[in-house]
């Protein structure tokens, strides 16, 4: 194309844009409005009002996010037509909703992203916008269909991956990739997993998949929503931005320690407990512990009945034991079958003595006159409802699992290993986290969970004791009226709707204060490091079992999780589970790669490192420094990594001043990183390797390493640097 054809088409590709914006924003103008009317709104049952507001609002967010690269590429079809591909789809009302924009989710937008010069997929031309906020800076083209024509992608691709690291994961909604959208597509009902070594773009490819399903199963999945597990905080908000970029917001982000609400965790447990609370044999500890408080008395427990001596033995106790655990209701419910028993069998004695010569059971009425008596007496006892406490407590999963943890002699009863006990009971784990869970099933509710739907209770109850107060005044009053109008008539579903408060709450944060809510789909990233009892978990918070799992076994560090997916997940989706892995490595370039995939043949000599899309041209250097120099050659490196663009950061073992851990930095990606000590990373624990893996495949243009003590063998690909004032003479 000439300079003057390329200048006029920009001129009319810019035009193009600045049209989709006009109509972006009379959207958003248009949408505000409904919005503000469904606020207001007095039509409907408010369930129906509050699902317009609902609406709304996701329509508002969907359109609030696209005015970066709202517009990124057009498809030229052999016979001359232009398809324009973006964030999201805008339709031509006046013109039978003709798309002028197609969601990149469309299916007849997926040869933006697979069409090459083999298999141009009857297309002629792949153009790509360079946008800068609103404005087209400039495009490229590629034509296809050409012998001996390149894949496309390439210059935008090596322009993403090239461009300084922001402070949190982009989308790659512009350059993905052929392997990738394969996967992002895949419509397989049960669960995928995706594994890929560092710098594969899995996590990120996850999330695009989340968004396509959102897409194309809207109507059955935007009720329920998707549910986000991620290693730590850090990790939650660096890809945070990856879903509401692309226009979903109906995703909850959490942590593992996040999955039971109103959880604290704020400590660690060692390797070797993690690993004990992590397998499913844990099961039957918790179950015994629950038996065990489900008690018999060691001495009758003597009651005074209206003047009689009743008393609660053994015996009594075992009856009712038997069949309050035969009732198959969870440990608190299944109080109520046994003081049930308990109390038939105190009031049957009861009576029979106080009625002695007087009273039979052929008198019924009487009989149950009595009785109901000697219930009402036996429920306000003091002594009675200790013992009821003492035999069959209400018990909480907090409070049984922190006096388990507490008590040898209640863990020996259970049959747990003595390396659970603790001091503190109360200082929980990532590994607790499953295993109140599960107990909050195996002892069911002690107290209402959701306040707000209480309240809710008690105001329908308060309002209908309102509204049958006022018909019945209104009917005392008639003079002459033997009957109520059809208008004075309430069912329950319209006392409901008088007394619903307006719920505005969106999806995430309603579903994220709820423990029994259910998900649609979920998406675990560093499925790696969950345990038996983490899965027991997440698939009780998804039915459907639909699931996308991310991780890359060579990189576990936890003893309690994967060796392989099939032991993980067969036991829960037989059959229905599919494996995809992703080869190619984005991030880490391959001068950095060399140094890693040397660690990797050490420890994990069957696992293939991916291929580097890209070298960075800096070589990746060590130093040796003694103790007392080390603290100067970090700030040295912070200090120079200040003066660029970009991120930064210093990986280290605990002690090490400025230092984070690598585990704290699994799924970032920085332009520069620092690794300190590596020789005590691989000493600490089994899974050092996998660790100090981890923190040399974290940058994506930098990666220099201090060390002590000698190199360790696996890094002598490193080039060694000497001190600063060394290299400037060497310069």
């Amino acid at each position: 194309m000439s300079t003057q054809g390329y200048e006029e088409e920009l001129r009319s590709e810019r035009g193009y844009v600045a049209g989709l914006y006009t109509r972006l924003d009379a959207e958003r103008v248009r949408v505000k409005g409904e919005y503000d009317a469904a606020l207001l709104g007095t039509g409907g049952t408010p369930m129906e009002r509050d699902d317009h507001v609902r609406a709304s609002a996701r329509e508002m967010r969907r359109l609030s996010v696209a005015d970066n690269g709202l517009c990124f590429g057009r498809l030229d079809t052999l016979s001359g037509e232009h398809s324009y591909i973006g964030r999201i789809g805008l339709f031509d009302e006046e013109n039978e909703y003709e798309p002028v924009l197609l969601d990149w989710r469309a299916p007849a937008a997926r040869p933006f992203y697979v069409a090459t010069a083999v298999t141009p997929e009857n297309m002629r031309r792949r153009r790509q916008f360079h946008t800068r906020g609103r404005q087209v800076v400039d495009f490229t083209d590629e034509v296809l269909g050409r012998p001996g024509g390149e894949e496309r992608g390439d210059a935008a691709l090596l322009a993403a991956v090239n461009a300084p690291r922001g402070e949190g994961m982009r989308d790659i909604v512009a350059t993905i990739q052929a392997e990738q959208d394969e996967i992002i597509r895949l419509d397989h009902p049960g669960v995928l997993v995706i594994e890929g070594g560092p710098g594969t773009g899995k996590t990120v490819v996850a999330l695009h998949r989340v968004a396509y399903l959102l897409y194309t199963h809207r109507e059955r999945m935007e009720r329920h929503g998707v549910l986000v597990v991620g290693p730590n905080p850090s990790f939650l908000n660096h890809i945070g931005r990856v879903l509401p970029s692309l226009g979903e917001s109906d995703v909850v982000f959490v942590t593992t320690g996040d999955l039971v609400p109103g959880m604290r965790v704020t400590a660690e447990d060692t390797p070797e407990v993690a690993r004990l609370k992590g397998s499913l044999r844990i099961l039957d500890v918790l179950a015994a512990a629950v038996a065990d408080r489900q008690r018999l008395p060691e001495r009758p427990v003597e009651l005074d009945l209206a003047g009689a001596a009743v008393r609660i033995d053994a015996e009594t106790a075992q009856w009712a034991r038997e069949e309050a655990r035969d009732s198959g209701l969870p440990h608190n419910e299944a109080r109520a079958v046994f003081t049930e028993i308990v109390t038939y069998v105190l009031t049957e004695r009861a009576l029979g003595r106080i009625g002695r010569g007087w009273l039979s059971r052929r008198d019924r009425d009487a009989w149950e006159r009595m009785r109901a008596d000697l219930v009402k007496e036996l429920a306000e006892d003091d002594t009675f409802t200790a013992a009821l406490d003492e035999l069959w407590p209400i018990l909480p999963p907090e409070k049984l699992l922190a006096q388990l943890y507490t008590s040898p002699e209640r863990l020996r009863a259970a049959g747990g290993d003595q390396a659970l006990l603790r001091a503190d009971g109360d200082a929980w784990t990532v590994s607790d986290v499953p295993l109140l869970d599960e107990l909050v099933d195996l002892l069911g509710r002690h107290e209402p969970v959701d306040q707000t739907a209480e309240r809710r209770r008690r105001a329908e109850a308060e309002y209908a004791a309102r509204v049958l107060d006022s018909l019945v005044s209104r009917q005392d009053s008639m003079d002459d009226e033997d009957h109520l109008f059809a208008t004075d008539l309430l069912y329950a579903e319209d006392l409901g709707d008088r007394f619903v408060e307006h719920d505005t709450r969106g999806l995430a944060e309603r579903a994220a204060a709820d423990r029994d809510w259910t998900y649609r789909h979920v998406v675990v990233d560093e499925a790696q490091e969950l345990s038996e009892m983490d899965w027991r978990l997440l698939m009780r918070r998804c039915p459907g079992k639909s699931f996308t799992v991310v991780g890359d076994l060579a990189q576990r560090r936890s003893e309690a999780g994967a060796t392989e997916w099939a032991t993980m997940l067969e036991p829960y989706v037989p059959g229905r589970w599919v494996y995809r892995s992703l080869s190619v490595n984005y991030r880490t370039p391959a001068e950095i790669m060399t140094v890693a995939a040397a660690l990797l043949a050490e420890f994990a000599p069957g696992v293939t490192p991916p291929d580097s899309v890209r070298a960075c041209g800096v070589a990746p250097w060590s130093r040796r420094v003694s103790e007392d120099e080390l603290p100067a050659a970090i700030e040295e490196f912070v200090r120079d990594e200040a003066g660029r663009e970009g991120t930064s950061v210093v990986i280290g073992p605990p002690g090490v001043p400025g230092a984070v851990a690598a585990s704290e930095t699994k799924g970032l990606e920085f332009d520069a990183v620092l690794v300190v000590a590596p020789d005590r990373i691989l000493a600490d624990g089994p899974r050092g390797a996998a660790e100090l893996y981890v923190a040399l495949t974290r940058a994506t243009q930098r990666l220099g390493v201090l060390h002590e003590g000698p190199l360790p063998a696996a890094l002598s690909g490193l080039v060694e640097r000497g001190t600063p004032a060394e290299v400037q003479r060497s310069a």
